[in-house]
């Protein structure tokens, strides 16, 4: 996906995030579900592509076919997606497919106690791992899982026989890209909703280069500034720069703070810095 198709599916996905707090697994089934429908009729594809159409004509489309058969969560992101410009018919495919499977990895990034944040991350990325892992130490069960003529519950069943003790987020994912692989092998799109995941990772990392080594007390502080300016409890990988100018620079996913962000940065150097006794 590429050109406008892409920049669609990233303003979808920044979107997104305002839901994700509080999504639940449900909503990512009814995206799949939705994605099934949409998978199943091509001039459907075509309509809600269809660079002729306004936005809102296509978002009407979406809803008086969803409206009473889905909930409004999951229609208003459908909406929304169909009202942005694609590229080509199977892109607003694809890209609810994203859409959906980032909603199970966030209801996995939620979690509860220990495993949540980072560590559910880490937990629905291992669990889909070990999926492949089994898939692809035997042949017979590669067979059995793209066999055509084998129903797609029959398809389920064995895939999660297979990793019984995986969290219900992954088995969610498994379902999916056996049951609908859409083109592909199934283990290569556990392996996609794995790189997905491994994405949301990085919103739990902060790379911190400095100028010179921290003291611990610095190190504590740095540690509070950013999970108080990024709202979250941050795992900090700290390197030392002796040519950085500014004293500090912050990369967490996407973001980088250096010296050039002066606002933000601001604080976080007041809070390192050294008091002159």
């Amino acid at each position: 996906m590429a050109g406008v198709s892409s920049e669609s599916l990233a303003a979808a996905l920044a979107d997104l995030e305002t839901t994700l707090p509080t999504a639940s697994l449900s909503l990512a089934r009814e995206l799949f579900g939705i994605l099934g429908v949409l998978d199943s009729s091509a001039g459907l594809r075509r309509a809600l592509t269809d660079p002729s159409r306004e936005g809102t004509e296509k978002s009407a489309l979406v809803r008086s076919l969803l409206e009473g058969k889905a909930s409004a969560e999951a229609v208003e992101i459908t909406a929304k997606l169909a009202a942005s410009r694609w590229a080509d018919a199977r892109d607003v495919s694809d890209a609810l497919e994203t859409l959906a499977s980032t909603v199970a990895i966030a209801v996995a990034e939620q979690g509860s106690g220990s495993a949540s944040g980072l560590s559910g991350l880490e937990k629905i990325q291992n669990d889909l791992f070990a999926f492949n892992h089994t898939v692809e130490s035997s042949h017979e069960v590669q067979s059995a899982l793209t066999e055509q003529q084998a129903s797609p519950e029959a398809r389920r069943s064995l895939a999660l026989r297979l990793v019984p003790d995986v969290s219900e987020e992954a088995k969610l994912l498994i379902s999916q890209a056996v049951t609908a692989p859409r083109g592909s092998k199934p283990t290569a799109l556990v392996e996609k909703f794995a790189s997905l995941a491994a994405g949301r990772q990085k919103r739990w990392i902060a790379d911190v280069a400095v100028a010179r080594p921290l003291s611990g007390a610095q190190a504590e502080r740095l540690q509070r500034g950013l999970n108080a300016l990024y709202g979250r409890e941050l795992k900090i990988n700290t390197t030392v720069d002796p040519s950085l100018v500014g004293g500090v620079r912050v990369t967490v996913g996407d973001e980088v703070l250096d010296a050039s962000t002066v606002t933000r940065l601001g604080e976080l150097r007041r809070q390192l810095a050294v008091q002159a006794r």
